[in-house]
């Protein structure tokens, strides 16, 4: 079956970004959603929240992103589709000692009501900090996270947690820069935060991670509802239950995915793949 033609023929977008996300999300966004991407001018996105904490985000990553995207629209009244990116941070909910990184694509097409997010979680990042008394500690952190490939931020400490309102460096390019910003932070506060820096345009992981939630958006784009053929149809949820393999008893795995369209409500449930589970994520089979 042939792929769906593009949403848009040729029209022009606006993407709330600082950060040279557009270089892997207006290329996908061209090629096949048939949209003209353009960074949004003037657009301040630091004001909606930073990794580094001197702004706080106010709500949840979407509520973030449809703050950039509003404010991206403010900006030009004849654009009628925006497209924002958020990312989150943190340790990973089930992996003791790691951590995950979360993106989300949004766009918006305000003329028609449509809003498509596309989503990827992953562990390969380098979200990392540490506290450090001396130079060569920071130094030690900054090439355990490939610096200067990838960014670090020096910010200063209060009562062993990162202070940026005493102290805040950014745009560290070299290790002559590091030690400097280092001992800058050690002689205001006795000590220096140092951790990865998680912005876009610093950070190569992130920006591939940005890409695969592109990716994801184009996917949701192109998958239309069986009912009304709004564009967005994917899994809203997931059903546990799937049968063990031995008993039958229903376990904690996934036995079917809930797709849901966000125009008309229409609703299905896809059995999973698997067709039963493997004994040892069975409670009675494997108490």
């Amino acid at each position: 079956m042939a792929p769906p033609p593009p949403l848009y023929k040729g029209a022009r977008a606006l993407l709330a970004t600082m950060h040279g996300k557009e270089r892997v999300i207006a290329p996908l966004a061209a090629r096949f959603l048939g949209l003209s991407v353009d960074v949004a001018p003037g657009l301040d996105t630091d004001a909606f929240g930073t990794f580094s904490r001197d702004v706080a985000r106010a709500g949840s990553p979407l509520d973030a992103a449809r703050a950039k995207i509003a404010a991206a629209f403010a900006l030009a009244a004849d654009v009628e589709v925006a497209l924002a990116s958020e990312g989150s941070f943190g340790p990973h909910p089930h992996v003791p000692f790691a951590a995950l990184g979360r993106e989300l694509v949004m766009l918006i097409d305000r003329e028609s009501g449509l809003e498509l997010v596309g989503q990827h979680s992953t562990m390969d990042t380098n979200f990392a900090h540490a506290v450090v008394t001396d130079s060569a500690a920071a130094l030690a952190f900054a090439e355990r996270a490939s610096f200067p490939a990838h960014g670090v931020v020096v910010m200063g400490v209060r009562e062993g947690r990162p202070a940026p309102d005493l102290t805040l460096i950014k745009e560290i390019t070299d290790h002559d820069a590091l030690a400097a910003a280092a001992q800058a932070a050690m002689t205001a506060t006795g000590a220096a935060h140092i951790e990865t820096d998680m912005r876009a345009h610093r950070n190569p992981r992130r920006i591939r991670a940005i890409k695969r939630a592109m990716i994801d958006l184009v996917r949701r784009a192109r998958s239309r509802c069986l009912e009304c053929k709004r564009p967005g149809f994917g899994v809203t949820g997931h059903l546990a239950g799937l049968p063990c393999a031995w008993c039958a008893s229903p376990t904690l795995l996934t036995r079917a995915e809930v797709w849901t369209c966000a125009g008309c409500g229409h609703r299905e449930e896809r059995p999973a793949i698997a067709a039963a589970a493997d004994p040892m994520h069975c409670e009675e089979c494997n108490p």
